[in-house]
């Protein structure tokens, strides 16, 4: 008789990341697909949408000459107007066609001739709205669906960090440790299965932990207040924000024009980078400014700037000048999204998050040979 293998630490991590795989594979796969298919989202949605062509022929109209113009006017408010650098691109109007609405409608116009063109409603935007509601509340009701998809988004961190703990071996040698570096694809298909969950998942893990503790800001409010006092600074907090401004002590009888502001806005932001203007309105007389550098590192390091409609500046917020712990907390959609760094970074997510769709199939795989496995050798003592 042999004697009796101890159940030791290994065994119970093993099993914690066993059972809770199993557990929760089907919502993890689910919201993994759907966040895969998400990355790239802008891109599909272009694929399938008709392009404004422009060509740079003659001079620009003004911008006064473009936002009065009937045929924009007539379409409802405008709130906010984004001007890129490329001479070839048009400018996007964003359009209040109800009161109601909250964020308004993207229109294209192109600079030289003012024509217009319209956002398409299409499937691929449906389909697309239907991966988001996947992804953040198993297109469930959102009271339910989202802290079941946060309870799932801890579990698959529980499941990255006990992962990396199984994937080193008992005894750690680099001639063990290095087999876990690549996948045998000269091997029998149950081996390959074992390399792709194993390896593929090490070389995921880190960006899986970066979504999950990112991702849990939109499924908990409690995690999100509680990251805010970690971090020093408000996650999802008013980007307007700071001290309140006193209306009243500006000269509200004086008023500059639009180009005039954005003349001194260049003037302020003296660099090349595509411009994005929040217009006044009756309740808040201050245009708004976003201005992101053509050579920027980041999609997120924009400097902002407010000018009363007197032409005073208000306000003026350099990036480069933010605490870390601010630029951090800036960050949190364009880190999880995969955003940052604009493509490069967004090829990075998309194979880690097509990882992280694989490890729940992968996983129960290994699972159900180890099920045959046992199987066929209890069947083997029975006939001893």
């Amino acid at each position: 008789m042999g004697k009796n293998k101890k159940y030791g630490i290994r065994d119970f991590i093993n099993d914690v990341h066993l059972w809770l795989g199993l557990v929760s594979g089907i919502i993890l796969f689910l919201v993994c697909l759907s966040g895969t298919i998400l990355t790239f989202e802008e891109e599909i949605e272009g694929w399938f949408k008709k392009d404004m062509k422009v060509e740079a022929v003659g001079t620009k109209k003004s911008i006064s000459n473009l936002i009065n113009d009937p045929a924009i006017q007539e379409k409802g408010i405008l709130t906010s107007i984004t001007i890129p650098t490329d001479e070839t691109s048009p400018y996007e109007f964003s359009i209040k066609e109800d009161p109601k609405q909250r964020r308004g409608t993207t229109y294209e116009i192109n600079p030289y001739t003012a024509e217009l063109l319209a956002p398409e409603d299409t499937g691929i935007d449906k389909f697309m709205f239907s991966m988001f509601r996947m992804h953040r509340w198993l297109m469930m009701d959102i009271k339910l669906g989202r802290p079941i998809v946060g309870i799932a988004t801890i579990i698959f961190m529980i499941l990255a960090i006990s992962g990396i703990v199984l994937w080193f071996p008992k005894k750690i040698k680099w001639k063990t440790v290095k087999a876990g570096f690549k996948i045998r694809t000269n091997a029998n298909w149950k081996r390959i299965n074992h390399d792709l969950h194993n390896t593929l998942g090490f070389y995921a893990c880190i960006l899986i932990l970066i979504m999950g503790i990112t991702g849990l800001c939109w499924s908990f409010e409690g995690y999100r207040d509680g990251l805010s006092v970690i971090m020093g600074t408000r996650v999802f907090g008013n980007r307007g924000g700071g001290p309140e401004i006193d209306l009243e002590s500006f000269d509200n009888e004086k008023s500059i024009s639009l180009e005039e502001a954005i003349a001194l806005a260049n003037r302020e932001l003296d660099y090349k980078g595509f411009l994005s203007i929040g217009l006044p309105s009756d309740e808040n007389p201050m245009y708004s400014f976003r201005k992101l550098a053509d050579n920027s590192w980041s999609t997120i390091a924009q400097d902002r700037l407010q000018i009363h409609t007197s032409g005073e500046v208000v306000s003026k917020e350099i990036y480069a000048d933010k605490p870390l712990n601010v630029k951090i907390a800036s960050a949190i959609k364009p880190i999880h999204t995969g955003t940052i760094f604009g493509t490069f970074s967004k090829w990075i997510y998309f194979l880690a998050c097509l990882i992280a769709t694989s490890l729940p199939i992968t996983g129960t795989i290994i699972y159900i040979n180890k099920l045959k496995k046992k199987s066929k050798r209890k069947k083997s003592l029975a006939t001893v």
